[in-house]
């Protein structure tokens, strides 16, 4: 139960997917401000297409953010967001989000949000876990910009802490996680210059090998990508970029590899302006 000083502070969403007569369905949606959801839109193929939206424009410091998603056997949904996750500055407690996501056996899901930036000053801690079952398919993007690039503010938040875990029914399949703080290291080795940075990783039984190989032929200049397979049923990739515009285009790029060579779709164009 959220207390009245808390309303508007403490997100919470659940949604769950299914397949009926063939095609996905959200069967399942319960919300809280300042998390909502556009109505499903069933696009060029059988994916269930969801928008999640925070009206308030953004966080703040002490904002908590909850999301649980659970796809059953044979559904597939793709969850976005219409835009830049907007995080600003903090004065004592972090915004939070955590995001757990649920895949069940021959069940497929693309969660490709829009990438966060985070203003002067802003806090921001984000956990998102996904356990994978056998024959399952995940398709995770975790973007971000070092803040409003175009202001001089990069790399002046004071906290940035992501953590992406999944995991399958014999363990983990990939822990990853950065921390980056004010004043922290800024130049070689962490993002060689570039201000937009992702990582986009794939779990699934099949085509992996052809992903990381068509990701590695990935040519923009304004971008760098690497990728690479996991010890097991996965491949993970590095993008980094110069520009919104070209962290959206290589993400774009490798989010198509994945469709293609892992989940045997078409590119999938969602139609934001």
């Amino acid at each position: 139960m959220i207390t009245a000083s808390r309303v508007g502070r403490d997100g919470r969403l659940a949604l769950g997917f299914e397949t009926r007569g063939g095609r996905t369905v959200l069967s399942r949606c319960r919300y809280t401000l300042p998390l909502q959801v556009m109505a499903p839109m069933a696009l060029h193929d059988s994916a269930a297409v969801v928008s999640i939206l925070n009206p308030t424009g953004g966080l703040v410091g002490g904002d908590s953010l909850e999301i649980e998603v659970d796809v059953a056997p044979g559904a597939h949904a793709c969850l976005t967001t219409p835009s830049a996750t907007k995080v600003y500055r903090a004065d004592s407690v972090a915004a939070a989000q955590r995001v757990g996501l649920r895949v069940a056996a021959g069940a497929r899901l693309e969660w490709v949000p829009d990438h966060t930036i985070p203003f002067s000053g802003a806090a921001f801690r984000q956990v998102v876990s996904a356990d994978v079952a056998a024959g399952g398919v995940l398709v995770a993007v975790d973007a971000f910009s070092a803040g409003r690039i175009a202001r001089g503010e990069a790399w002046r938040f004071a906290l940035l802490d992501s953590t992406l875990t999944i995991r399958d029914r014999r363990g983990v399949v990939l822990h990853d996680r950065f921390v980056l703080r004010d004043g922290g290291p800024r130049g070689l080795g962490v993002t060689e210059g570039r201000c937009y940075f992702a990582t986009v990783a794939v779990v699934a039984d099949a085509g992996l090998a052809a992903f990381v190989e068509r990701v590695a032929a990935i040519v923009d200049g304004d971008a760098d990508v690497g990728a690479g397979l996991l010890a097991r049923r996965g491949a993970v990739v590095r993008c980094l970029a110069a520009d919104a515009p070209a962290l959206a285009r290589v993400v774009d790029t490798v989010w198509t590899a994945a469709r293609v060579e892992v989940l045997g779709v078409d590119p999938l164009a969602l139609r934001k302006s």
